[in-house]
């Protein structure tokens, strides 16, 4: 299996994806040859976010010269078919969205055990990405998770690596929720005993053969402590504990 794990794929509305830090030259390279591409929702039942996300990603992608003769949805219309779908798939998009209504939809479908199996490339987007590790940390988005006694904040994942990522950085980093800094008031204290690594849009993680790549701009955040560990057009290999 090969793994891209994004921040995000987009470089802006009708352009090619993002060719920072050589992400296209290698996407192309993996996908050569592919021609079913499937894309799994972070949210089964809101299907007109799934078809929207589903459209702007097939049509980056063809942008960026990639094209698959077919492409199809995994969500809650056809949820049953999960084992058929990724078996019949060379490339699978795991969405964007809300990570812990994802995360719930995976262990649904038992895509963890689904994966088990497959052998070609995985492209996570955003939540996709923050999913695909051993360990979860589903950092507060929404309102009211930023106070939320009961709301779990480390979840069970697909085990695809261990790496837990953070996305778009760049906005991120200065958010204020429920009245506290998402940085500084809740992941930095959430990060004892934890590292986690917090990536603008056009990085990414790179998986393949076995070894990991952070590519691009990153930010290792662990013990209470943020550090840059790797910047525009570098690679750190990633190995438990990179940075």
């Amino acid at each position: 299996m090969t793994l891209f794990l994004t921040s995000s794929p987009f470089a802006g509305e009708g352009e090619p994806a993002n060719r920072a830090n050589g992400f296209v030259k290698r996407l192309c390279e993996c996908v050569e040859g592919m021609k079913r591409a499937l894309l799994i929702a972070s949210d089964p039942e809101n299907i007109d976010m799934t078809e929207e996300f589903s459209s702007a990603v097939r049509g980056t992608l063809e942008l960026t010269g990639i094209v698959f003769e077919e492409y199809r949805i995994l969500d809650g219309r056809n949820a049953s078919d999960a084992a058929k779908l990724v078996a019949g798939s060379d490339f699978i998009i795991l969405a964007g969205g809300h990570v812990p209504t994802q995360n719930r939809f995976f262990q649904e479908i038992g895509l963890k055990e689904l994966f088990a199996s497959f052998d070609g490339v995985v492209l996570g987007v955003s939540a996709g990405t923050m999913n695909c590790a051993d360990v979860v940390y589903a950092q507060p988005e929404l309102e009211g998770e930023g106070t939320d006694p009961e709301y779990r904040k480390f979840l069970s994942g697909l085990n695809l690596t261990k790496c837990m990522i953070l996305p778009h950085y760049q906005y991120t980093k200065n958010c204020i929720l429920d009245g506290k800094r998402i940085f500084e008031d809740i992941t930095y204290p959430d990060s004892m005993g934890h590292t986690f690594y917090a990536l603008p849009d056009g990085s990414y993680l790179y998986s393949e053969g076995g070894e990991e790549k952070l590519c691009g701009e990153v930010y290792r955040i662990c013990d209470g402590i943020c550090t840059k560990v790797c910047s525009e057009g570098e690679e750190l290999v990633f190995n438990g504990n990179a940075g």
